[in-house]
């Protein structure tokens, strides 16, 4: 008799091994198949539960430490922490243990620790009431948490940590009026205008997502349209488009868009998109550094990064990277944001932007951006809008959001953004 949940189990600890073992981020690791060919719902499952693993994997660590006298593969230490993580959050411990004997049985070069996975997970099981909330909130990686230590310091890193362990919530951006979308879906109204869901919710069972009256789009993500505040019938461009949450806020303001993006694949969710919302934008397939169509009004560029403002959200990234790609991708933006501004207008606006807590690609590429282009001026005043604290606008005139931020109503992205205004 299979083991009730064991595929969705399964098919978790494999996401997580793709994440650990292979460094593919979870996009990349559910673009393998993983889960195909299972039940939907087993589907949900395999997916939540990889990405609680993940999120809790330093804790996990931490409890299974005094029952581990040496390190198994790195396979059994992910199903040890899968198991420790279901137990913890309140599954029954006889069906997580077995199924994680099972996993770890079905592959010839670790099924000779079975023994060791099923008295482990049996004493993690008895262990004190209490003792998984007693362990301190799971730590960012070495790699990534000693360069933001020294960006933010370390009480501002001990409460982003917190906010990466809570787990993101569910915000969505109007095409309309947000009070009737936050009446429809439950909903509260944020500062900056968001609609916010606590917990987990099916999106498209939600009122209003096949009406097309709003999309998914984290709060810190919705700002840079809001700085850049496009007017009706304005010319556009969104490089990085996909998956179109700034395109469709274009659009919807009456703007003449076009969305540009490298990615195919991820450019028919765009038109995906805009097909259910109603709204019309140019979808353009190509290489921003080689687009040479000029004249533009405004460019938003929300330039490849380190994302590591959406490790709350995507917390698979800091253990399947490790930082070393980090420098190409700052030169990059350096170089998109060059090119942006030749395509630009005289007295056109750029909003640069990234969904990083790395000042590198933020503060620090909007001053040398700056220093580069004679003329070429930060705007601060685009910041006056409401949600927005005074504290956040930085030195050079941008702003910098973090996951901490807004702490009572659940955080926010870590982002960065810039209006920078080219010399008529």
């Amino acid at each position: 008799m299979t083991e009730p949940g064991l595929a969705a189990r399964r098919a978790a600890h494999e996401l997580v091994d793709q994440v650990t073992i292979e460094g593919l981020l979870m996009s990349e690791a559910l673009a393998t198949g993983t889960l195909s060919g299972l039940a939907p719902q087993d589907r949900a499952r395999a997916q939540r539960l990889a990405l609680q693993t993940l999120r809790g994997m330093d804790r996990a660590d931490r409890m299974l430490k005094p029952f581990l006298k040496k390190g198994p593969p790195l396979s059994v230490r992910n199903a040890l922490r899968l198991g420790t993580i279901e137990i913890w959050s309140g599954e029954a411990p006889h069906g997580v243990v077995n199924a994680c004997v099972s996993i770890v049985g079905a592959d010839s070069r670790t099924q000779g620790m079975k023994g060791l996975v099923n008295a482990v997970l049996r004493k993690i099981a008895q262990e004190r009431p209490g003792a998984w909330d007693r362990l301190p909130v799971p730590r960012l990686p070495d790699w990534l948490r000693g360069p933001l230590i020294e960006a933010w310091g370390k009480p501002a890193i001990a409460a982003i940590e917190d906010a990466h362990f809570a787990g993101p919530t569910l915000d969505l951006t109007a095409k309309g009026d947000p009070v009737a979308v936050a009446q429809a879906v439950g909903g509260e109204i944020l500062p900056t205008g968001s609609v916010r869901l606590r917990g987990s919710a099916q999106v498209s069972a939600l009122p209003g997502f096949a009406e097309g009256d709003w999309w998914v789009q984290d709060a810190a993500a919705a700002l840079p349209v809001k700085v850049l505040a496009p007017k009706k019938g304005e010319k556009i461009l969104d490089l990085c488009a996909a998956p179109g949450g700034k395109t469709m806020q274009l659009a919807a303001a009456g703007a003449k868009v076009t969305a540009l993006d490298l990615s195919e694949r991820r450019l028919e969710r765009v038109s995906e998109n805009l097909a259910r919302t109603g709204l019309t934008a140019e979808v353009v397939a190509g290489d921003a550094l080689e687009f040479a169509e000029g004249g533009w009004d405004a460019i938003l560029l929300d330039a490849p990064c380190s994302a590591t403002g959406t490790i709350r959200r995507h917390p698979d990234l800091p253990y399947a990277k490790d930082g070393s790609e980090f420098g190409a991708l700052i030169d990059l933006q350096a170089e998109m944001i060059d090119h942006a501004l030749a395509l630009l207008k005289p007295g056109g606006r750029l909003l640069f932007c990234t969904c990083s807590l790395l000042p590198d690609e933020g503060e620090v590429q909007a001053d040398e951006a700056l220093e580069r282009h004679e003329g070429l001026s930060s705007d601060p005043a685009a910041l006056e809008i409401d949600g927005i604290d005074p504290a956040w606008i930085t030195t050079e005139g941008g702003l910098r959001l973090r996951p901490d931020y807004w702490p009572d109503l659940g955080g926010m992205d870590g982002f960065y953004m810039i209006l920078l205004r080219k010399p008529a």
